[in-house]
């Protein structure tokens, strides 16, 4: 095993001097590797304690750019990076804090086809993405392969921590969420919005999980499921079992691939069935000189984010009581943000008896990239 260096001795020297960590716990450390989901809010903290404590190796996964929207939570990156890949400014920061950490960029989607190629490289998988196949996808491909997935969650003022771990005892992410969720069901961070701080808790606490692991020290919540309300400054725990019936850890299970269900389902907003529309379309026929009737579902503090020519703005919350303005013989064009209170508003006005409502697909977000 290699010796830690004389500089490296005086940067972990606070490690040094717990028991539980030591030179030995050191070395482990630096012997480690922990692939990353994502450098978004809970990848930001979570890669600066993990970079700074001196795990050896860590592969962050990102194929986005940093967005200006980012920058109240996300705090690996920078006003300088906006518009930049994000794994750039990630990799840039990182070195800054530990050079002796060697950094695994994957410019890529976590996927079925790549996921069990990448998780296989790693030591332990934290999860810090903000979507549900990709979630099962990663609690697939580690439980696989026997690898530890360090969960997180954030909404709002609210967050979640776990491991999930079946083969150290725990169950698994299918024991506590068997199915995927329908579509629009459970607005993103983005719909509903988070308060910046929060992630920054979560985060590090992920972090520490992943220490503990890789050390061997303390107990990993395995069947435990940590919940911090920041409004009311508590911590609760849950328990959470393994369920026997559980497709893929239970007593029979039947999935044993990383590609399934829920691991390929679309993790955009649209409804299986439901007629939807390309922002790419949609300007197609205003450049044509059509004048469809767009209806703007977000609140009016959002249109400072963009408006599409010709749209009314009628909040999703306001829309059961002003059916009344709606044309009902006309194609009703819903846009939002990014397409999940559109998906709402398109299923609710279907069944008031607007059947030619259309999902505008990524909302405004789409929009804007064009």
């Amino acid at each position: 095993m290699p010796e830690l260096t004389p500089e490296e001795r005086q940067r972990y020297a606070r490690h040094l001097s717990i028991p539980n960590v030591g030179e030995a716990g050191q070395l482990k450390l630096k012997a480690s590797s922990v692939l990353m989901i994502g450098t978004g809010g809970l990848g930001s903290p979570a890669a600066l304690y993990l970079a700074a404590a001196g795990v050896g190796r860590v592969g962050l996964i990102d194929p986005d750019t940093v967005d200006r929207s980012n920058l109240q939570r996300q705090i690996l990156h920078g006003e300088s990076w906006v518009g930049k890949p994000k794994l750039e400014s990630a990799a840039d920061r990182l070195r800054e804090i530990n050079p002796h950490v060697e950094l695994d960029l994957h410019p890529v989607r976590f996927t079925p086809d790549n996921a069990l190629d990448l998780v296989s490289r790693y030591d332990l998988v934290l999860d810090g993405c903000d979507n549900f196949p990709t979630r099962f996808l990663s609690n697939d491909a580690c439980f696989l392969l026997k690898k530890p997935c360090v969960y997180g969650s954030i909404f709002r003022f609210e967050g979640q921590v776990t491991v999930f771990a079946p083969h150290l005892g725990g169950p698994c992410y299918r024991c506590m969420l068997p199915t995927m969720p329908p579509p629009g069901s459970a607005p993103s961070c983005e719909e509903a919005g988070v308060l910046g701080v929060l992630p920054g808790v979560i985060g590090s606490l992920q972090a520490m999980e992943v220490i503990k692991l890789l050390l061997g020290i303390g107990e990993p919540p395995l069947g435990k499921l940590t919940c911090y309300d920041a409004l009311n400054t508590s911590f609760r725990s849950l328990r959470l079992r393994r369920d026997p019936a559980c497709r893929l850890c239970g007593d029979a299970p039947f999935i044993s691939s990383v590609k399934n269900d829920e691991t390929t389902a679309s993790d955009s907003c649209s409804i299986p069935g439901m007629p939807t529309i390309t922002v790419e379309e949609l300007m197609a026929r205003l450049a044509a000189g059509e004048t469809p009737y767009i209806l703007d579902v977000r609140q009016p503090e959002e249109e400072a984010e963009g408006t599409i020519p010709g749209a009314v703005l009628i909040p999703l919350a306001t829309l059961p009581e002003r059916l009344g303005e709606l044309p009902a013989d006309r194609e009703i064009l819903v846009h939002c943000r990014s397409g999940a209170r559109s998906a709402r508003a398109v299923t609710f006005l279907h069944e008031a008896g607007f059947p030619q409502a259309v999902n505008v697909e990524g909302g405004i977000n789409a929009w804007k990239s064009f």
